[in-house]
């Protein structure tokens, strides 16, 4: 239960805040939130299940109303409180800016830091060793590199480590101000299986020394994979463990998908049968340097286990190599309710078999040489790049082991998609095989839900078509008890703010004349006077447009042509100069993008944004939800659809002093039942709407 003394501790910080915050207005909308997450958490709603899902619109404020409801809850309980993001933008907003201004002036003594990825980070003895060894020496420690560092990548490998030495750079890849090319970094860049902290050698490495630093922090920023990778090790091995934290989800309309991504795995076949081979030829390298018997035996089982992996990879390769699959256009077969011939099912049950005992007599393999390097029998430089690549080869047989596992478990359980797609090389052709779950809320709601002490999920768009049903799906929270459903309005006054138009058409948007169509009356809803932002449904619509309007003399900024950051500079220097911009982008430039007051005031969305399922994801999907005796486009698409548009005409009005216009393209808003529904899910604009 929330205690009077914690209500009256959370009212108190909320004052301070307030007080030293510019242009502060009190919101009920905001207060009501503090209070609904400080209750949740304190367990007021479900002993148990302290999880709060909410929708906040735009300028409500959900960074400051978590960091009130839940770090007073965290200290009090003594629990972590670690923050998820999807984006850098939102992570580096909450580092440099909400965070240190809430410990300022909340009068608690809060430490913040920023968690990043292994591999974000230099291992210092990788490092070394790079800049002391020769050619050799850098080809032996990174197995991927295939040709010795050029000039330009040596004499940025000297710069790195010169200020890495002289305590002018910490050592992370964020924190240089220059580009560090990917063969240069993949050769210095910390890995858990070569950069071990019980290594004398590597206890002074950055990644070590950052992870130290966070055990006295009493607030973690990370981002959705780090969340995943730790979930994925069981729980507490990266970050703190799951029933000692509490989690606040930001940006959480994006869980499920990289959920998805990190549980899906793909391997080519020719492509592993080469890199076992040379896998073999490596073990025995290794074996050669080992101290003790024992790993004498664990060599045998190696090569053993990687034989019987590439005989069974032969046979594969033969079987896809003589049957006619129906490809489509881009080469790709999926397999029909993720059920693969039985030919194949034999062949990956022994595949995953070998592949488990290669890697476990691997890992066996490399834990002992961690430990002759401990015990003092081997020297950390001759150790360290055969750890290094052990490391590699581990890493390549989980994911192999990951792939066929799940081909040797067929259609049973949780529903899969697997598909074939075929590679065509100037000497050779490969096939890749791939696999992905199509549902993950099993997963979250095992190594997540269950596990955490609380959690709080937030996003400006959850619903879709007014309810939580479909994310609640998708991140397994639907049949949860004690889940707490919050949806907040924005403060904005959207009816004088702003007006949404929805012109007669001529043309419909499944049309093929509709690209000529928007070619010909954008012009008349666009303002050169102003900020302009277009967005398409479609790369291709957008470039048949953006051809037309420059033959008209129109002045355009283009997604794809710039940076995106370089896009932005010159748009917003357009408006300072009083020119006027017009700017057009896909659905990726409807999210994140912050263009405030002046730098945007009229808004045009060509067309609903559809995604269509043409990946072996998307149509596996909506195969299920088919064989259920759903219908995908009503189930899937339209919610998609509606969330992706809400996101959106939310690109106008970033603050309660924005105002412009809306306009849609697409009549099927009016003029279709599904249509309707999406325009009842957009905020009240104004709305003129042509007949």
């Amino acid at each position: 239960m929330l205690s009077e003394s914690l209500k009256k501790t959370i009212r108190q910080i909320h004052k301070h805040v307030a007080d030293n915050l510019i242009d502060y207005r009190p919101r009920s909308s905001q207060n009501y939130l503090v209070a609904e997450i400080a209750k949740t958490l304190a367990g007021e709603y479900h002993k148990q299940q302290r999880i709060c899902v909410i929708e906040a619109g735009t300028g409500t404020g959900k960074s400051l109303a978590y960091c009130l409801g839940a770090l007073p809850i965290a200290l009090a309980q003594k629990k972590k409180l670690v923050i998820s993001t999807a984006t850098v933008a939102l992570q580096e907003q909450l580092i440099s800016k909400e965070l240190p201004f809430f410990a300022k002036h909340a009068g608690l003594a809060i430490k913040f830091d920023l968690v990043k990825g292994r591999h974000r980070y230099i291992c210092a003895q990788k490092l070394s060793n790079a800049i002391n060894g020769d050619n050799q020496t850098q080809l032996e420690f990174m197995p991927t590199l295939t040709s010795p560092l050029s000039e330009m990548e040596t004499k940025c490998l000297t710069q790195l480590y010169d200020a890495y030495v002289n305590k002018k750079w910490p050592g992370d890849r964020d924190s240089w101000a220059d580009t560090i090319p990917d063969r240069v970094w993949n050769l210095i860049a910390c890995d858990k299986h070569a950069c071990q902290r019980q290594m004398r050698a590597h206890q002074l490495c950055p990644f070590h020394m950052a992870r130290q630093r966070l055990m006295q922090m009493d607030v973690l920023v990370i981002n959705h994979s780090l969340l995943l990778a730790d979930l994925d090790l069981g729980g507490g091995k990266i970050l703190p463990e799951p029933d000692n934290t509490i989690y606040v989800i930001d940006e959480a309309h994006h869980l499920a998908h990289i959920t998805r991504d990190f549980s899906s795995a793909a391997a080519t076949i020719k492509g592993t049968i080469d890199w076992l081979e040379k896998l073999l030829k490596f073990a025995g390298k290794m074996a050669k340097v080992l101290v003790g018997q024992k790993a004498i035996g664990q060599n045998f089982k190696l090569s053993d286990s990687i034989n019987d992996a590439s005989k069974n990879l032969k046979v594969v390769r033969d079987i896809l190599d003589k049957t006619e699959f129906n490809y489509s256009k881009d080469d790709t077969y999926r397999f029909a309710h993720g059920e693969i011939p039985n030919a194949l099912h034999s062949k990956a049950k022994d595949i995953s078999e070998a592949t488990l005992d290669a890697l476990r007599a691997l890992n066996k393999m490399h834990d002992t040489l961690v430990q002759d390097v401990s015990d003092g029998d081997i020297k950390p430089y001759v150790a360290d790049p055969i750890l290094g690549e052990s490391g590699y080869y581990i890493n390549r047989l989980e994911l192999l082991n990951k792939l066929w596992y799940s081909y040797a478990t067929k259609g049973e359980g949780i529903p899969h998609a697997r598909w074939i797609k075929r590679l065509d090389y100037k000497n050779h052709h490969d096939h890749l095989l791939s696999d992905c779950p199509i549902e993950v809320g099993y997963y979250l709601k095992d190594k997540l839900w269950e596990q955490c002490a609380g959690a709080v999920l937030c996003s400006a768009t959850l619903t879709a078509l007014g309810s939580f049903d479909h994310f609640a799906y998708e991140c397994g929270l639907a049949k949860a008890e004690g889940v707490k459903y919050i949806k907040v309005p924005s403060p904005f006054d959207y009816p004088k703010q702003a007006t949404l138009h929805i012109p007669n058409a001529s043309v419909e948007p499944t049309d093929k004349a509709f690209s000529d169509h928007l070619a010909i009356t954008l012009p008349d809803h666009l303002n050169t006077q102003q900020a302009n932002l277009v967005l398409f449904a479609s790369y291709w619509q957008m470039e048949h447009v953006v051809n037309a309007l420059r033959k008209q003399g129109y002045d355009l900024l283009v997604q794809g042509e710039l940076s995106r950051e370089a896009l932005l500079k010159k748009h917003k220097k357009n408006v300072d100069n009083n020119k006027g911009s017009i700017l057009f982008g896909t659905q990726s430039l409807s999210e994140g993008l912050d263009l405030p007051g002046k730098y945007l005031e009229n808004l045009v969305i060509t067309k609903i944004p559809f995604a269509v399922p043409t990946s072996p994801i998307e149509e596996a999907q909506a195969e299920f939800v088919q064989s259920k005796g759903g219908n995908p486009f009503l189930s899937i698409t339209v919610p998609d659809a509606a969330k992706k548009l809400v996101q959106s005409c939310g690109r106008l009005l970033r603050k309660e002093s924005d105002k412009g216009r809306i306009t849609i393209l697409d009549r099927r808003l009016v003029t279709k039942r599904y249509g309707k529904a999406m325009l009842d899910t957009l905020p009240p604009f104004k709305r003129q709407i042509d007949h």
